[in-house]
């Protein structure tokens, strides 16, 4: 597995899936980078190069665990680029992934030549999702036979009363079937402390981030899954509207996982984005 050194002397992991030009792909959790796989079959359309964040995967733990706060992964994904002699980067991102994502579009926005987000979080740009608009949504499953236990779960998580956040996962799928249920388990952070850190004081300062944000003009796709209750559509348009040239796609049937819950429909979306035209090497 290949590997990179960050400015602060800690060595990353990376993961390569498939040829052609590359596009950087950043994770969520923080987790291990694994549970993306080639995203789909994204990889029959272009390099995919997927990085294990700090403390996750096969990457290293850092000496100053400062370091995982969000903001500060933003070096790493620049250090990233220059490792592999990029001018600019397609950079693609997933959940929370999408935070140190967007703040990288922010600070460097001559280096990113298209980003998609992926059911993204949305911190990085100040957007909140509350509790009633994640219950609206989850009642659209009132019907699956596993929704009456979930639901209360996530009634007593957004109300402060529960931590059950197994109990919640079929929410996160839009098919609760024995390949959600083992994807589930691969996607969970294995790293309390990185997950902690990451939020930590400082990470986030969304009016900078709107305003570098509002003068880009990097074409940028906003994918949410019409059922998925940790980055609800509503909540991904808003983020959208953040941007002068963002488009915004709700792929239906889908959760927070949206290459698990129809990989044809994702893939063509994610790939004719991409494709508009070719990322420029050094």
């Amino acid at each position: 597995m290949p590997t990179f050194t960050a400015p602060d002397g800690t060595r990353l992991a990376y993961r390569i899936h498939g040829r052609g030009d590359p596009v950087v792909c950043v994770p969520g959790g923080p987790a291990d980078s694994a549970y993306l796989g080639d995203l789909g079959g994204l990889s029959a359309h272009r390099r995919l190069i997927v990085p294990d964040l700090r403390g996750t995967g096969r990457s290293a733990v850092p000496e100053d665990t400062s370091t995982y706060r969000c903001d500060r992964l933003v070096d790493d994904i620049e250090a990233l680029r220059e490792h592999l002699g990029l001018a600019r980067i397609d950079l693609l991102a997933h959940s929370a992934g999408a935070n140190p994502a967007t703040q990288y579009l922010a600070r460097y926005p001559d280096r990113v030549h298209r980003l998609a987000m992926i059911t993204p979080g949305l911190r990085a740009v100040g957007v909140d999702v509350t509790g009633e608009t994640r219950r609206e949504l989850a009642r659209l499953r009132k019907d699956e036979p596993w929704f009456p236990a979930a639901f209360a779960a996530l009634e007593a998580i957004s109300e402060g009363r529960g931590s059950d956040w197994d109990a919640i996962s079929p929410f996160f799928h839009g098919r609760w079937d024995t390949v959600a249920q083992r994807h589930q388990a691969a996607a969970r952070p294995d790293n309390g402390e990185a997950v902690a850190l990451f939020a930590a004081e400082g990470a986030f300062d969304p009016q900078a981030t709107r305003d570098a944000l509002s003068v880009c003009g990097t074409p940028v796709l906003l994918l949410a899954g019409e059922f998925d209750v940790n980055s609800p559509p509503r909540s991904v348009a808003e983020c959208a509207a953040l941007f002068p040239d963002a488009t915004l796609v709700v792929q239906r049937g889908a959760g927070h996982y949206p290459w698990l819950d129809d990989a044809d429909r994702f893939v063509a979306t994610i790939a004719a984005f991409l494709a508009a035209q070719p990322t420029l090497l050094t």
